[in-house]
């Protein structure tokens, strides 16, 4: 070979290898360069993300409405059995606001005024009631309201009606319940008693097992002239259990209720009882 040619050999050579380097890109170039310490802009980690605005809670309805119904042995008001210890099926009707205000109705069969008053036909109870609470504490409440006694049908002519208008006032506090109620005319039945109060202490506390108790203690205090044979005092010991929203409950009562009045078919109304009952309140 002779030196002219390996020289033009040794030129292409250097020709192509310069191409070849301008090609390659400079990260080849670069082989032994050091990494950049930051990733690139495409890899950095997205900003996080802002989170979904919560609803806003829907108020608390401005009233509430509540209804209730029992099934109970015998019906006993104040003490006094009012179906002579036959079954009485009860139920109402209430609505609050949430100022404090409230009404409802309630009502019950009944037999002492057909029992006691020979061509009455009246069977049913029908009281309507209103008032007002307020919250003194957390736990002191303070009640004033209206109640009347209604019951409906025929009376023999001459007799004194047994409906009956109360008001009342209550405080409430923790398991203890104070009331009085005042009758602004005749009171069930008995003619010329406006102002015949009841006062009513109540105890409920809950003792095990889901179990609640409550003792009971009133005083129904007639005027007029034959007062002294009307008034009486009655008490009750119960208890009650919720099973997932129905109450089974069982109390004794029992009065000083001796007074020939109170007697129907030669029965004392006022005689001690046992009731049994399940209530649902929806």
């Amino acid at each position: 070979m002779t030196s002219g040619s390996f020289h033009l050999k040794t030129l292409a050579s250097a020709a192509v290898a310069a191409l070849l380097l301008q090609a390659l890109p400079a990260s080849a170039q670069e082989t032994n360069a050091t990494e950049p310490a930051t990733a690139p802009a495409a890899d950095a980690a997205a900003p996080a993300a802002t989170p979904a605005a919560t609803p806003p809670t829907a108020p608390a309805p401005a009233f509430t409405a509540t209804a209730n119904v029992g099934l109970f042995t015998q019906y006993v008001f104040r003490g006094l059995t009012q179906t002579n210890e036959k079954p009485a099926l009860q139920g109402g009707f209430d609505v609050s606001h949430e100022s404090g205000l409230y009404a409802g109705v309630w009502g019950s069969n009944i037999s002492w005024i057909s029992d006691a008053t020979p061509g009455a036909s009246a069977s049913l109870e029908a009281d309507l009631y209103g008032g007002y609470k307020y919250a003194v504490t957390d736990t002191i409440t303070t009640d004033i309201g209206f109640l009347h006694y209604a019951y409906p049908g025929d009376m023999p002519a001459g007799s004194t009606s047994a409906n009956t208008n109360e008001v009342y006032v209550g405080v409430d506090a923790k398991w203890i319940s104070l009331r009085y109620s005042y009758s602004l005319g005749d009171t069930f039945g008995a003619a010329n008693t406006r102002g015949t109060s009841y006062t009513d202490l109540t105890l409920s506390h809950d003792l095990f097992a889901g179990i609640s108790g409550v003792a009971h203690i009133g005083r129904q205090a007639y005027t007029g002239s034959n007062s002294g044979n009307l008034s009486y005092t009655d008490w009750k010991l119960g208890v009650s259990r919720d099973f997932s929203g129905y109450v089974v409950g069982a109390f004794y009562t029992d009065t000083t209720a001796k007074n020939a009045g109170y007697f129907v078919d030669g029965k004392n109304l006022g005689r001690s009882h046992v009731v049994l009952s399940v209530s649902h309140t929806m």
